[in-house]
């Protein structure tokens, strides 16, 4: 074998599988073969491309699938059971975040995604000091410093619904941190953050690392942090690479696409958004203030930002989501908001992708009728034509996922769920798409598509928003 797969011998062992064969409780293979060793002094990532197992193999960890063939063994367990202390599954001792929220604290689907924007009762809030102290025994010391070491100090009072994409994915590291887990399995836990946030997080995790937690990551192969001891790379559900990250950072990645060429027309098109003078506040503090703004027919921008610029607010003043749309003056395809029109008349001509928007599909679609759900502007499936159906499927072969078309998208992985929701803003060929960080947990082929989609194949009239902190993107 080679020294590639190598293993230090001399530490305890928290978690081995041994040439596992893992399902799912539904049924299907996960994985096959699987030989893994995590011990107490390594830190790991998994990384690989969208699709490649990352997450389902964290679901091994948890002990969330069942073992056919081989053995999967959790001596860290063992372990606290002898020192005394009751524990049952892995999950009890073994923490996850994730991209999604959905609990007893706060359920995405008892809202609506417009509603961010609006003012919800009291009753029915969640602020993000309760979101954090709801359910853990965390004294105000170790909420204020954990809170503090993740910049959500001065949001405890926000409600947790209208936090920002990055904002949120910090208030969820900063809750599983106050459960004190002794495995930390982190999904993607720099995507949404810009770059003073990534510092800021990579420094708490380390903090928390050299202090005893043990961490594991899935992460892009760009992102890995030096403190990572070990990293773990997958491809189509199988292990290409395990072993110290020093040995696997030696083998290089592959340079980044250059990026395509602006053009430009010597005529101006007509405005498809204008902005005037438009200011917008939140409880008494200014979100956006004396915004002017022109975007013409076939423009590519981009919106650029730190996590709470307005980068969001002002996608959704355009969009019609937010209700101070109406009280400035902001005119898409011409037509004044509040002018008569309603938020479908301006929807249906819009192509949306945004970080947040999984969250809301409540009812059990297939990929490919999540997707579908473009073609009408709405969360919830409608009957579609044979040529509807017919552009779901050229897309879901464009971007290589045909084999999941039909699988719950509940069930999909981060990356998968992005594709399908970048394939529903693209299916009905709008005249103005809207791209607020599109390319979150996407590897690099996926991403240089996505490019290609809209430099080869988007009619040159059409209009893109492309909303990043990422200004390489």
């Amino acid at each position: 074998m080679s020294d590639r797969f190598e293993s230090d011998e001399a530490t305890p062992v928290v978690f081995r599988a041994a040439g596992a064969t893992v399902t799912r409780p539904t049924g299907g293979t996960v994985v096959e073969n699987l030989s893994w060793t995590v011990r107490e002094d390594e830190s790991w990532a998994i990384v690989g491309p969208t699709g490649s197992g990352k997450t389902a193999l964290t679901d091994v960890m948890l002990g969330r699938l069942h073992t056919v063939a081989g053995t999967v063994e959790w001596p860290l367990l063992d372990r606290l059971r002898a020192g005394g202390q009751p524990v049952g599954w892995p999950s009890e001792v073994i923490g996850r975040v994730g991209f999604r929220e959905e609990s007893k604290l706060f359920s995405y689907s008892r809202h609506y995604y417009q509603q961010r924007f609006n003012f919800i009762e009291p009753d029915d809030d969640l602020t993000l000091d309760q979101f954090l102290r709801a359910g853990v025994a965390a004294t105000d010391e170790s909420l204020d410093r954990v809170t503090r070491r993740l910049g959500l100090s001065e949001l405890r009072s926000l409600s947790f619904i209208k936090l920002s994409n990055g904002q949120t994915r910090r208030a969820r590291i900063a809750r599983a941190l106050l459960t004190h887990p002794e495995i930390l399995i982190l999904d993607e836990p720099f995507v949404g953050l810009d770059a003073a946030g990534q510092k800021e997080v990579r420094s708490s995790l380390q903090k928390l690392r050299d202090e005893g937690t043990r961490l594991v990551l899935i992460t892009g192969p760009d992102s890995v942090p030096e403190w990572v001891t070990h990293v773990l790379e997958m491809d189509r559900g199988r292990i290409v690479y395990q072993g110290r990250r020093t040995a696997w950072s030696s083998t290089g990645l592959p340079p980044p696409a250059a990026p395509a060429r602006a053009t430009s027309t010597s005529t101006p098109a007509e405005p498809i958004i204008e902005l005037r003078h438009v200011n917008v506040t939140h409880g008494g503090r200014p979100i956006l203030r004396d915004i002017t703004w022109t975007v013409r027919a076939g423009e590519r921008w981009a919106v650029l930002g730190p996590n709470g610029s307005g980068k969001t607010t002002l996608l959704s003043l355009v969009c019609g989501d937010h209700p101070q749309a109406y009280s400035n003056d902001i005119r898409v395809f011409g037509r004044r908001r509040g002018a008569g029109e309603s938020i479908w008349d301006v929807k249906r001509r819009i192509g949306l992708v945004s970080p947040e928007m999984h969250l809301y599909f409540t009812e059990p679609l297939t990929a490919e009728r999540a997707a579908a759900t473009g073609f009408f502007d709405i969360l919830v499936a409608r009957p579609t034509t044979a040529e509807q159906d017919a552009a779901v499927r050229d897309l879901f072969a464009y971007f290589r996922i045909s084999d999941i078309a039909r699988r719950p998208f509940a069930q999909l992985s981060s990356g998968q769920q992005r594709i399908v929701l970048l394939i529903r803003a693209l299916v009905k060929d709008p005249p103005l798409l809207i791209l607020d960080e599109p390319f979150q947990v996407l590897d690099a082929a996926t991403q240089q598509r996505a490019r290609d989609w809209i430099d080869g194949r988007l009619g040159a009239d059409r209009t893109v928003l492309f909303v990043t902190h990422n200004e390489s993107e």
